[in-house]
């Protein structure tokens, strides 16, 4: 197996591979690097984006903590939150340094938090301030800056407000948008009911797409399979976004992947650990602990024999002092007993 260390998708390369063909969705306390190399060992070719960090953060916050990430990582997209158009600049010019492929805006996320923050998927009430956040950030960016948004909130007519919100946010200078196909509703459900209970509707993608045909456009909400990711851009959309299948099922969603491109990679889900061996050692040296990372991979054999064992092994015993490759080893043998016992 080719070793991480040799990505092929290099930040200069990013935009030729169409790495938007397919990626994995900003999730907040799951996508962090840990999740991020881990997803990596799987995919070479999708983006990967971080969790969501606001402009303020950037500006005051632990920059590095905030901002790091390893190189094999790219194509890697930063995600942002704000709604100030001077912070979101100032928050890509800093950025600037850490040299990601994408700079991102969230206009799509409906937590409490962040519309207190007025940022999000409130946002999508107020598509000029949209376009004067991204165009402060274009102007500061040396890198795509792309947009992930609802199709609407609340009692918002999708078929009025999403054509609008591309033309306004495009004139700006954004040619690239991530459609969370779904409303969010900001009154009345949860941010976990609000990623299942409002319906989907792929059609109104779709026609965005045919109606504004030189944009690049790509669609995000309840895709579970690469084959399904397929269907959609057989249909003519630009790219696929996978959230939470990526995580909680990562060996289905992702191994594989990487022959939309045409490409051969596809290792198997004991190939995935090996190649992750030389990280985890790398960070239990500087003092991380397993668990930082292995929790993000509780879901690789899912329906798999022995996956219980081996989500039993790393959650009770990755967090202990001490916990180490000897431990993946015990929870990989959970997996390959099972297996043995299946024939």
């Amino acid at each position: 197996m080719e070793s991480l260390a040799q990505p092929i998708v290099t930040q200069e390369k990013a935009n030729d591979y169409k790495a938007f063909r397919l990626s994995i969705a900003p999730m907040m306390d799951w996508t962090d690097r840990h999740c991020r190399m881990f997803h990596r060992a799987m995919t070479r070719r999708a983006m990967l984006y971080t969790e969501m960090v606001t402009a303020p953060a950037v500006l005051h916050g632990p920059k590095a903590r905030l901002l790091d990430y390893s190189a094999e990582e790219h194509p890697i997209a930063l995600q942002l939150g704000g709604s100030d158009p001077r912070e979101l600049g100032q928050a890509v010019r800093i950025a600037r340094d850490w040299g990601y492929d994408e700079i991102n805006l969230n206009v799509g996320c409906p937590s409490d938090r962040v519309q207190s923050g007025c940022f999000g998927a409130v946002l999508m009430e107020r598509p000029a301030l949209v376009a004067d956040c991204v165009a402060a950030m274009i102007a500061e960016s040396d890198v795509p800056v792309t947009v992930k948004c609802r199709i609407g909130v609340d009692e918002q007519d999708p078929e009025v407000v999403l054509p609008d919100f591309l033309e306004k946010v495009s004139a700006a200078g954004v040619t690239h948008f991530i459609i969370h196909a779904r409303k969010a509703w900001l009154q009345g459900l949860s941010p976990k009911e609000n990623r299942e209970i409002p319906p989907l509707n792929y059609d109104i993608v779709r026609r965005m797409k045919a109606a504004f045909p030189h944009l690049t456009i790509c669609i995000n909400g309840g895709i579970t399979s690469l084959a399904q990711a397929k269907d959609l851009l057989d249909q003519g959309l630009d790219g696929v976004m996978l959230g939470r299948a990526a995580y909680h099922d990562p060996a289905t969603a992702l191994i594989g992947a990487d022959a939309l491109w045409g490409d051969t990679y596809a290792p198997d889900a004991v190939q995935v650990l090996d190649s992750l061996r030389p990280y985890i050692a790398a960070h239990l040296a500087q003092g991380g602990r397993l668990h930082q990372i292995t929790r993000h991979m509780l879901g690789l054999f899912a329906g798999r024999p022995g996956a219980r064992g081996w989500r039993r092994v790393l959650s009770e015993g990755a967090n202990k002092p001490g916990a180490g490759l000897a431990l993946l080893d015990a929870a990989l043998a959970e997996v390959q007993e099972a297996a043995a016992a299946f024939g």
